[in-house]
């Protein structure tokens, strides 16, 4: 992982992990469910752009390094990681 990635998915985390415990607190606090549902989908939007990221960093290292490779195996088991996690997305 370049440190770039590194960093900026470290801030967002953090930034995450601020939001869900003020989520926290707003259910213990009896908040208004629909506000709640804002909050959720607003940390949902953010571990999105994490993923993204995380995913771009990984397709411009990773996954280029295998295909410019000399070695099939590892090219096949890259691609299929990405189908993988591609599929398992989807099912959500």
């Amino acid at each position: 992982m370049q440190p770039t990635t590194k960093t900026e998915a470290l801030r967002r985390m953090k930034s995450i992990a601020g939001h869900v415990r003020g989520i926290e607190r707003m259910l213990e606090e009896d908040t208004y469910c629909i506000d709640v549902i804002k909050q959720i989908q607003a940390v949902e939007a953010a571990l999105s752009k994490v993923s993204g990221l995380l995913l771009e960093g990984h397709l411009h290292s990773c996954v280029i390094t295998a295909v410019r490779g000399e070695d099939l195996g590892e090219r096949e088991r890259v691609l299929t990681e990405i189908t993988n996690v591609f599929a398992a997305s989807n099912k959500a």
